[in-house]
């Protein structure tokens, strides 16, 4: 009798584990447009509440409605808790988090008080979409994306670093053009100056008046507009080069394509069609 119930409840671990957690079953889809519906109303309201004239008007159906979607969530938090064997994975792991900090602020407070500025952490669930995103037609565009941002990394740095000597360079020239009367006060606000004027934004809080420093601003400003295209040509390069790569893979006749499907025991993602065991601990991924 024990060790058949050992077996229902562990049929029931898997099923909701095959819900919650992976995107390719029907239910899985399903459970992911909900919950998808769920957080787009949940932030729709945070931005309603936070209108004086509604916030005032409707405050008892912004808190109904708030009570309703935090233990919904409550739930969920719970059953992805539930459904795996080593609770940690999912607790300490970002998504994990995430779904933590979202959820908790209107119980604190329920049970503090005087906390309301820590509801608008309810923002947080947009981070959710991100999660839920990788139903299958998503999963290969997120992972190039992913491999040219990681791939673009060192040389954007670089490039930030370039930006950050010659913002350096400027500002300190135009201290010295213009001086304090002008309003470079000191080289960090020229400094502060050149970098709002670099990436186009120009607040207009402080601006050159004699005839040097305004051809320096032009210069400046045009340079600008060259300095904006280059992050988006490096990662685009990136992205281009990651694709062909791809693409002459999949001349490959068994090419390897990964799925949805999450370890219930290690939480692992990413296993390969076809797969029966997890690729990080062995794991049986069949029912």
């Amino acid at each position: 009798m024990a060790i058949e119930q050992k077996h229902i409840s562990s049929k029931w671990r898997r099923k909701v584990h095959e819900i919650i957690y992976e995107a390719d079953t029907p239910t899985g889809k399903l459970f992911d447009i909900v919950l998808l519906i769920i957080i787009i109303i949940s932030l729709i309201l945070v931005m309603m509440e936070s209108v004086p004239s509604l916030g005032a008007k409707y405050a008892e159906e912004f808190i109904l409605a708030e009570w309703i979607i935090t233990i919904f969530f409550t739930i969920e938090y719970a059953l992805r808790i539930i459904s795996i064997n080593k609770p940690s994975k999912y607790i300490f792991s970002f998504y994990g988090i995430i779904d933590l900090l979202s959820t908790i602020p209107l119980y604190l407070t329920f049970f503090f008080g005087g906390l309301n500025a820590l509801l608008a952490v309810r923002s947080l669930r947009l981070l959710r979409i991100f999660r839920i995103l990788k139903i299958t037609r998503y999963v290969g565009e997120a992972d190039k994306l992913t491999k040219a941002l990681k791939s673009s990394g060192p040389k954007i740095a670089v490039f930030l670093f370039a930006v950050l000597v010659v913002s350096i360079i400027m500002g300190t020239v135009m201290y010295l053009v213009e001086g304090p009367e002008s309003g470079f006060v000191s080289i960090p606000t020229s400094i502060y100056w050149c970098i709002v004027t670099l990436t186009t934004v120009g607040f207009g809080d402080i601006a050159p008046v004699t005839p040097l420093g305004q051809f320096l601003a032009t210069i400046i400003m045009i340079l600008g507009y060259g300095i904006i295209a280059v992050p988006t040509g490096i990662v685009s390069v990136e992205y281009s080069q990651n694709k062909k790569a791809k693409d002459a893979s999949a001349q490959d006749p068994n090419p390897r394509q990964v799925n949805t499907q999450t370890c219930q025991n290690c939480h692992s993602e990413k296993h390969q069609d076809g797969s029966h065991f997890c690729h990080n601990c062995g794991y049986s991924l069949d029912e």
